[in-house]
């Protein structure tokens, strides 16, 4: 690869599209639309156009959206985002157990996102302006210094992928006081990445995977992605010039026909990840099987406290009965919400009759309008039409 190739990415912090001695610059319109001619050029080969990428990361669609990256895309490439947001795909009746809990009048603790979340019939949000203790935190930590500070019982209701479930894990193993638990509502993203590769309408070309969840678990983890499915994996960061050389990578393996995985973000990530952040993960977490709301039930996607810390688990410590919320009828907007098909890949915000006009982020209706992390939240903040 030569010193000028805009896909250059050193790995000790060179910028795509820098010659490895550039100071870290990772927006510069030069080399933007150097890649992009990379990528119109690469379109031009690809064997079946339009050729369909999806990465799995809010934070991937945020920076599309903002610097209008699909605007950048030649018509045979097909940009998508698929279940990438973790508090889109909390299931209904993981945020029952959390609004049953704070009806109960157990604090619960968690990120600012999933307040406005709906489960059956109730919000978080719902419940704390019913008079429960709810609160805001930024992770697993700041519960654990609530439990400390209150005499009362704290329950931190945990969602996330392996970015989040890390640090729960770690704070559960540095011995947190007898007050605090863990309702656990993290998951984790590989074994969706292989239904979504499965589902018939999704029709994926290739992945563009979540650089900071390979920063935890490695980039070697999507080695059985590639075999199972066929398809090439580059695994990207979050910067423009970042997704533009990752796409460029990865059009390229669509185009000759290469499977394989490939990392376009080694200042960040290995092959291997952060070993201590793995073994606390693994140690404290075991893999089953869960509901993705909107998507599928999917095998070994949810992460469940193993037996050895049953003492942590809110489910083990309580008696929950969400069963009254889940009797209450969901509203009719709520029916018509196609978070699903829009999280699967199969779906635009604009297709759903719903957005901007009955749900919007000042009333959301679905998940993904809700969290910051969710397409539709993300297209409604850059207009609606995030291409521009």
């Amino acid at each position: 690869m030569s010193e000028g190739d805009p896909t250059r990415a050193g790995p000790t912090g060179s910028i795509p599209g820098g010659d490895g001695d550039d100071e870290l610059q990772f927006r510069d319109p030069e080399k933007a639309e150097a890649l992009a001619d990379k990528i119109a050029e690469i379109g031009e080969k690809l064997p079946d156009p339009p050729a369909t990428v999806m990465h799995v990361c809010g934070s991937h669609e945020q920076s599309i959206a903002k610097f209008g990256l699909r605007s950048l895309l030649p018509d045979s490439v097909r940009l998508v985002m698929g279940p990438g947001c973790p508090v889109c795909v909390t299931n209904m009746p993981e945020v029952d157990e959390a609004v049953a809990l704070a009806e109960d009048g157990v604090t619960v603790a968690t990120y600012g996102d999933m307040l406005k979340v709906s489960g059956t019939s109730k919000s978080l949000d719902d419940a704390r302006s019913e008079g429960a203790d709810v609160r805001v935190v930024y992770g697993a930590q700041d519960a654990v210094e609530l439990a400390e500070d209150i005499d009362e019982e704290v329950v931190f209701f945990a969602t996330g992928f392996e970015t989040t479930a890390a640090p729960t894990a770690a704070a559960i193993k540095a011995d947190p006081p007898e007050n605090f638990s863990v309702l656990s509502a993290h998951k984790y993203i590989p074994p969706a990445m292989d239904i979504v590769a499965e589902m018939p309408d999704t029709e994926i070309d290739g992945y563009l995977a979540a650089g900071n969840a390979a920063i935890i678990t490695g980039h070697g983890i999507f080695d059985g992605i590639v075999d199972r499915h066929g398809l090439p994996v580059v695994v990207g960061g979050f910067e423009p010039l970042d997704i533009l050389a990752g796409l460029v990578k990865l059009l390229e393996n669509i185009r000759d026909g290469t499977q394989t995985v490939e990392n376009a973000y080694p200042r960040c990530v290995t092959e291997g990840g952060n070993r201590v952040a793995k073994e606390q993960l693994w140690d404290v977490f075991e893999a089953v099987d869960g509901e993705w709301r909107g998507i599928a039930h999917i095998p070994d996607a949810n992460l469940e406290l193993r037996e050895e810390y049953t003492a942590y688990d809110a489910r083990e410590r309580f008696d929950i009965d969400p069963s009254e919320l889940r009797e209450a009828s969901a509203s009719q907007q709520l029916q018509e919400c196609i978070c699903g098909d829009i999280m699967a890949g199969t779906a635009d915000p604009t297709d759903c009759p719903l957005f901007g006009e009955e749900c919007t982020p000042a009333d959301p209706v679905g998940a993904c309008m809700v969290s910051s992390e969710g397409t539709c939240k993300i297209w409604q903040e850059y207009g609606g039409r995030p291409e521009l």
